[in-house]
């Protein structure tokens, strides 16, 4: 027997909730913020770059690059985001967007 794709019991998305309770901002950036971790994490490993030499090249505390690796923290300017794609032969790229 085959399902109807279309379910009337079926209520507004998850998006929609968050942005009821005023939660998506703050999802949205932590979102934001966890990929762009993983995307360091990921260089890092993949050029061997340890997070002490990572804050060598960036001119930074290791205890800086913790931060910036950790995908809870949501709070990164983007002058240390500028530095550590400096530091992995990276440019960064940020771009405003239709909300």
């Amino acid at each position: 027997m085959a399902k109807s794709s279309l379910n009337p019991h079926r209520g507004s998305d998850f998006r929609d909730f968050l942005a009821a309770d005023g939660l998506l901002e703050e999802a949205d950036t932590l979102a934001w913020k966890k990929a762009v971790a993983l995307q360091l994490r990921q260089l890092l490993e993949k050029n061997a770059i340890t997070k002490s030499e990572m804050a060598a090249r960036m001119k930074t505390s290791r205890a800086a690059v913790e931060r910036l690796l950790d995908e809870s923290n949501p709070s990164v300017t983007l002058l240390t985001l500028s530095k550590a794609a400096r530091a992995l032969n990276r440019r960064l790229s940020v771009k405003l967007v239709s909300a």
